[in-house]
C-alpha cells in the first residue's frame, strides 16, 4: 500500500469544516507540486502581459517600424553582390567617363543636364577616385577605381524609393495591406534592382520622381490649411524636387507636367470658391510662381552655373560650344590664330546660333535634288571642317607667295573645301529639308566652277569698329550668295540617316539681319604668314552659354533616332513596355561572364497595366451609372476616387505617351517613371475590390498578393543580381518569346 499510489478523497464532516487534502512524497516526484502549477500559470500570464506589451508597441510605431524594415530590406537588396562583375557595364561607359571629365575639369557636351552626372563624380570622388580611368566599355576596372563605392552612392538613391513609396501610399490614404502590397512591388521589381546597382543616372531620376509625388501629395493634404507652415514646407519641397528631377534628365520635365497640370486644376477650382478672396487668390497665384516655377528654374540654371565653373579646361565636347567659350577655356590653342583673316588662309567657320556647329562637308553626295556633295554643320572637330578663303577666279590672283592681302567687309569670296577640293556653292534647287529654302552643296573644284561659288561677305557686329576687317572669333559676319541674293544659314534641322544626322545648312532668301542662324564666325585660322595672335582674356556671358548649351542638347537628343538599316537588339517599342514584352541584356552574353538582363518582375508589371484598364472601366461604369442616379460614393469618396485616378493615370500616360511621339530611340529603361503610377493603380485598385471583404479574406487576398510577388522575384533574382552561370540554365526563366534571356 505504502508503494501504490493512493487516491485522495475528501471525507464528509459536519458543516463548518473543510475538505483536507492529504498529500506525501510518495505522490509526484516533486515535495512541491502546488508550485509547478504556480509557476507555469505565472509564466504564462507574463508572456501574454509581454506579447500584449510588444503588440501594443507595435501598434504604437507601426509608422516607424514597418518602413524602417522595408528601408532595410531595400537598401540590402540594393546592395547585395553589387561588386560581383567588375568590368564597366552598359552606360556605366558613359556615365563614368562624364564622372572623369568633371574630376579632371575637362569640358564634355551630352544630351542630359548636368546635376545627375555631378552626382555621380561626387560619387568617384568619396571613392577616391582621380579620373584616369577611360570607362571603356567591357573593360574591367583597375585597382585604383573603386567601382564598388560608386555602385553603392548611387544605389542608395535607389534604395531611398521604397519609404518614399510607402510614405506616398500612406499619404494617398491606402489600406495598410495596399501600402505594403505598393512598397513590395517597388522593393522587389528586378528591374527597380538591376538599374539601381550600376554607376548610371535612373537610380537618380527615379529618386526624384518619387519625390516629387510625395511631397506634391502631402501638399494636397494641406489643401484645408492654406499659408500654413506645413503648406509652404510641402509647397517648397514640390519645387525644390521638380528643379532636381529636370535637372537629372529631361525626361523629369514630365513628372513637372503633372504637377503643373494639378496646380492647374486647383487654382481653377479656387477661382469658383466664393469663399476665398481675391487678395488670397493672388497669394496663392504668387506663392506657386515662386516655388513651382522660379525655384525650380533657380535650381536648373544653378546646376549649369556649377557645370561651367567645374569643366574649365579644353576636353572632347568643345566643339558643341560658342567659339568665345572656347577661346576662355584652359589648353585651348584659338589664340594661337592669326588676328586678321587674309586670302590664302585656312579656317574653320562656326554658326553662332544657339546649338550651332561647324561648316562641313564630305565625299557623300546628297540622293536628291542636285546630286551634288553634301554639305552640312558638324559638332565635332574634324579634317571636314577645313575650308580656304579664295577670292573669285575671274580677279586677278595676288601672289600666294608674299603677298598678304587681308580680307574685308563686303569682299566677294570663294570657299574651296580643303579635303575634297569642291567649292562651297548653291543655286535654286530646294533643300532636302527645309524645302522652302535653297540647298547648299560643294561643286567643281580650284579651276572649274561658276557665278554660283561666289559669297559676299557682310560684317553684323564686332568688338573692335575700327578696321573693316575681318577677325578671328570676334567678328560676326553674314555671307551673301553673290547670285541669289540668299544667306547661308543653319537651324539645327537634322538631316536624314544618307546625311550622317548631321544638321542640315541652306540658303534663306529672306534678309533678316537678327537671325542669329545666318550668323557666322571664324574659330580656327591658319596663315604661316601672318602673326599669332594675341593672348586676349576672352570671356563669353553665362546666359548665351547657358543657352547654347541646352539648344546643342536638344538638337543632338532629336538626332538620336533609330536607324533602320542596322539591327539594334537591345532597343525597343513603347507599345512593348506595359507587357513587359522585351528585357534588355546589359552585359556581354557569354557562359565565363557575370550576365545582367534588365527585365521587370512580371506579376509587378503585369498586374500593374491591368490596374490600369481596371481603373479607365471602373470610371466608365460608374459615370455611367452616376447618370442614371445610382448613389455608389459620398462626395467626399468621389473626389478622392477621382483623385487617386488622376495622380496615377495622368502620372502615367505623361511618362508613357510621349515616346510614342519623339522620334528618338527608345529602351526599356525608359518606362520606368510610368511604372511607378502604375504600381501606386495598382494598391489603389486592390484597395478598391477588397474594401467591403472581411479582414480573413482580406488577408488571404493581399497575402498571397504578397507570397506572389516575393515567389516571382526569389525565381529572377539571378537576372538582377548576375548570372555567372551558362545561360542555357534559365530556360524555364524565359516566359515569353520574346524575352531574350537565353543564347
Amino acid at each position: 500500500m505504502d508503494n501504490i499510489k493512493r487516491r485522495h478523497l475528501t471525507s464528509y464532516r459536519k458543516e463548518g469544516y473543510e475538505p483536507v487534502l492529504k498529500f506525501d512524497d510518495k505522490d509526484f516526484k516533486t515535495k512541491e507540486p502546488i508550485q509547478v502549477f504556480s509557476n507555469s500559470f505565472t509564466f504564462s500570464i507574463k508572456l501574454q502581459k509581454n506579447l500584449a506589451k510588444t503588440r501594443a508597441f507595435y501598434n504604437k510605431y507601426y509608422n516607424v517600424i514597418v518602413p524602417l524594415v522595408f528601408t532595410f530590406l531595400s537598401f540590402w537588396s540594393r546592395f547585395y553582390l553589387i561588386s560581383l562583375s567588375d568590368i564597366v557595364m552598359w552606360d556605366e561607359a558613359h556615365f563614368g567617363n562624364f564622372a572623369s571629365r568633371y574630376l579632371k575639369r575637362e569640358f564634355y557636351f551630352d544630351v542630359h543636364p548636368p546635376l545627375g552626372k555631378m552626382i555621380v563624380a561626387l560619387a568617384g570622388l568619396l571613392a577616391g577616385y582621380d579620373g584616369s580611368f577611360s570607362f571603356e566599355p567591357a573593360t574591367k576596372y583597375p585597382e585604383n577605381v573603386n567601382y564598388t563605392v560608386m555602385r553603392l552612392f548611387l544605389a542608395s538613391f535607389g534604395a531611398g524609393m521604397v519609404p518614399l513609396a510607402y510614405y506616398t501610399t500612406s499619404e494617398l490614404r491606402f489600406s495598410s495591406q495596399a501600402v505594403i502590397l505598393v512598397t513590395l512591388m517597388v522593393l522587389l521589381d528586378t528591374a527597380y534592382i538591376c538599374i539601381s546597382r550600376f554607376i548610371l543616372l535612373d537610380s537618380l531620376l527615379l529618386f526624384f520622381t518619387y519625390t516629387t509625388v510625395f511631397c506634391l501629395v502631402k501638399f494636397h493634404n494641406q489643401i484645408y490649411k492654406p499659408f500654413s507652415t506645413n503648406w509652404w514646407i510641402w509647397l517648397f519641397m514640390t519645387g525644390i524636387s521638380i528643379g532636381c528631377v529636370s535637372s537629372v534628365k529631361w525626361i523629369g520635365l514630365f513628372t513637372t507636367a503633372l504637377v503643373g497640370l494639378y496646380t492647374i486644376e486647383d487654382l481653377w477650382n479656387k477661382l469658383g470658391d466664393l469663399d476665398i478672396s481675391k487678395v488670397d487668390y493672388l497669394k496663392h497665384w504668387v506663392a506657386r510662381i515662386i516655388c513651382l516655377i522660379i525655384l525650380p528654374i533657380l535650381i536648373y540654371v544653378t546646376c549649369f552655373v556649377i557645370h561651367f565653373s567645374i569643366l574649365t579646361h579644353t576636353g572632347p565636347g568643345d566643339a558643341q560650344m560658342s567659339s568665345l567659350f572656347q577661346a576662355g577655356l584652359i589648353g585651348n590653342n584659338f589664340l594661337e590664330s592669326p588676328l586678321e583673316l587674309a586670302y590664302g588662309s585656312r579656317l574653320t567657320l562656326k554658326n553662332m546660333g544657339f546649338g550651332g556647329g561647324l561648316l562641313h562637308s564630305h565625299i557623300n553626295q546628297y540622293p536628291g535634288g542636285s546630286e551634288q556633295q553634301q554639305v552640312s554643320f558638324y559638332h565635332h572637330n574634324d579634317i571636314n571642317n577645313d575650308w580656304m578663303i579664295l577670292k573669285p577666279r575671274k580677279e586677278q590672283m595676288y601672289n600666294n607667295i608674299t603677298e598678304v592681302e587681308f580680307v574685308n567687309n563686303g569682299d566677294t569670296i570663294r570657299l574651296l573645301h580643303l579635303n575634297t577640293r569642291r567649292n562651297l556653292h548653291s543655286h535654286e534647287i530646294a533643300a532636302p529639308v527645309t524645302n522652302v529654302h535653297f540647298e547648299v552643296s560643294a561643286y567643281g573644284n580650284e579651276t572649274l566652277g561658276d557665278d554660283n561659288d561666289y559669297w559676299v561677305i557682310e560684317v553684323v557686329s564686332d568688338t573692335n569698329t575700327k578696321t573693316n576687317r575681318i577677325r578671328t572669333l570676334t567678328t560676326s559676319i553674314r555671307l551673301r550668295h553673290k547670285v541669289i541674293g540668299c544667306y547661308l544659314r543653319s537651324a539645327n534641322r537634322v538631316l536624314p540617316e544618307w546625311g550622317f544626322r548631321q544638321i542640315e545648312v541652306t540658303c534663306d532668301k529672306r534678309n533678316n539681319a537678327k537671325d542669329i542662324y545666318t550668323h557666322w564666325n571664324v574659330e580656327r585660322h591658319w596663315n604661316e604668314k601672318l602673326p599669332l595672335g594675341s593672348k586676349v582674356n576672352f570671356k563669353s556671358k553665362f546666359l548665351h552659354n547657358f543657352w547654347h548649351l541646352n539648344v546643342g542638347m536638344y538638337t543632338v537628343n532629336n538626332a538620336l533616332i533609330p536607324n533602320p538599316d542596322k539591327e539594334d537588339s537591345i532597343s525597343s517599342l513603347p507599345i512593348q513596355w506595359p507587357i513587359l514584352e522585351v528585357g534588355l541584356r546589359m552585359s556581354e552574353w557569354a557562359d565565363d561572364k557575370v550576365k545582367f538582363f534588365l527585365l521587370g518582375n512580371p506579376i509587378v508589371w503585369w498586374s500593374g497595366t491591368a490596374s490600369l484598364v481596371l481603373f479607365f472601366c471602373l470610371l466608365f461604369w460608374y459615370s455611367v451609372r452616376q447618370k442614371r442616379k445610382y448613389i455608389e460614393f459620398s462626395p467626399a469618396e468621389w473626389i478622392h476616387f477621382l483623385y487617386i485616378g488622376k495622380i496615377c493615370v495622368i502620372g502615367w500616360l505623361l511618362h508613357y505617351i510621349p515616346f510614342f511621339i519623339m522620334g528618338r530611340v527608345t529602351y526599356l529603361h525608359h518606362y520606368f517613371p510610368a511604372l511607378y503610377f502604375s504600381i501606386l493603380m495598382a494598391g489603389f485598385i486592390f484597395d478598391h475590390f477588397t474594401v467591403y471583404c472581411n479582414l480573413r479574406a482580406k488577408k488571404i487576398i493581399f497575402g498571397i498578393s504578397y507570397a506572389s510577388i516575393i515567389i516571382v522575384f526569389w525565381y529572377f533574382k539571378d537576372i538582377a543580381y548576375g548570372i555567372n552561370y551558362p545561360s542555357s540554365k534559365l530556360k524555364g526563366r524565359k516566359w515569353l518569346s520574346t524575352w531574350d534571356i537565353v543564347n
